[in-house]
């Protein structure tokens, strides 16, 4: 790839658990991170794919940076891409445009719906692109249900069972993701994805009843316009099943519908390169293909628990 093809890329979040998937991706795609930032330091990481990244512990000085480079420097920053946490993503989108770059974001765009305006009015301001990583939307299974049910010309209600459990320990409750306010509970951290991937094959969401809220587990009944989605997601390592622990498997996820089980435990390495190539190639999932999960994930977390009323999960 010759040089003016390739891509100056900044990054927030470099010592997160999904900035790895990021730059690998920015590499596997033939361009170059140019800065990141983290306010912890532990970030050799960088190291594996762009050791003459420069690297910030301050958001001030790491936006100063990126004028500079905009203003005079001979690597002005095309994006930012942006993993830290959920709560600052908002702020974090409204640096990277401000600096003349298109960011790329994770999920959550947001935590709460009210704040879409203002990102859309900033990208209309400004002429850059917010891109949310919807990778779950490139996994070949996902893909192939969607087009199945997308050729479908009846009516019918489909029936879902969706259970996710993702055991983590007690540090996960000390650190932001433990934070309602700062990560939106176990709903938004672990079950956006899901609920992304139903709501893009299966509607908007019509309805919705909680039966558990908890700390750390959740289920409940979300009704989309083409199927009633029973869901449970747990962090809890004794909500897994016996057969999985016996493995030494710490994680497990299941999705049926209408009774028949769909497979997709692999296929899950190169989503986020697929994601930046979409991007790259001028296309990308935008704040309109977002809105539907923030939605769903904000209701969901507002909802009063109602207990083992009516059709629910059978692992409430």
């Amino acid at each position: 790839m010759s040089n003016k093809q390739t891509k100056k890329f900044a990054l927030i979040g470099a010592a997160g658990y999904i900035a790895p998937r990021h730059m690998r991706a920015i590499k596997e795609t033939g361009n170059e991170l140019v800065a990141a930032l983290d306010p912890f330091d532990s970030v050799g990481i960088i190291d594996s794919f762009f050791p003459d990244a420069d690297f910030f512990i301050e958001p001030e000085r790491f936006d100063r940076h990126l004028d500079k480079l905009r203003r005079f420097g001979e690597k002005p920053v095309d994006y930012v891409s942006i993993c830290s946490p959920n709560f600052l993503h908002d702020a974090h989108i409204r640096l990277a445009l401000r600096n003349d770059a298109h960011a790329i974001c994770e999920k959550p765009l947001l935590l709460n719906p009210w704040n879409i305006n203002g990102l859309e009015e900033i990208e209309r301001e400004t002429g850059k692109r917010i891109y949310n990583i919807l990778q779950l939307r490139f996994h070949p299974s996902i893909i192939a249900l969607k087009e199945k049910f997308d050729s479908l010309t009846d009516d019918k209600i489909h029936d879902i069972e969706l259970t996710y459990i993702t055991s983590r320990g007690k540090w996960y409750f000390y650190s932001w993701k433990g934070e309602l306010k700062k990560s939106g509970g176990v709903v938004t951290n672990i079950g956006i994805h899901f609920f992304d991937m139903l709501s893009w094959i299966f509607g908007e969401a019509k309805s919705s009843k909680v039966h558990l809220s908890e700390e750390n587990k959740a289920s409940g009944l979300l009704g989309l316009k083409k199927a009633n989605v029973k869901w449970f997601l747990s962090l809890d390592k004794n909500d897994l099943p016996k057969k999985i622990k016996e493995k030494g498997q710490s994680t497990y996820r299941s999705i049926s519908i209408d009774k028949k089980e769909i497979e997709f435990s692999t296929g899950f390495t190169d989503l986020h390169t697929f994601s930046y190539q979409d991007i790259l190639g001028g296309k990308g999932f935008g704040i309109s293909d977002s809105i539907n999960s923030i939605e769903i994930a904000h209701m969901i977390r507002n909802q009063k628990p109602i207990g083992k009323r009516g059709e629910h999960h059978p692992l409430i």
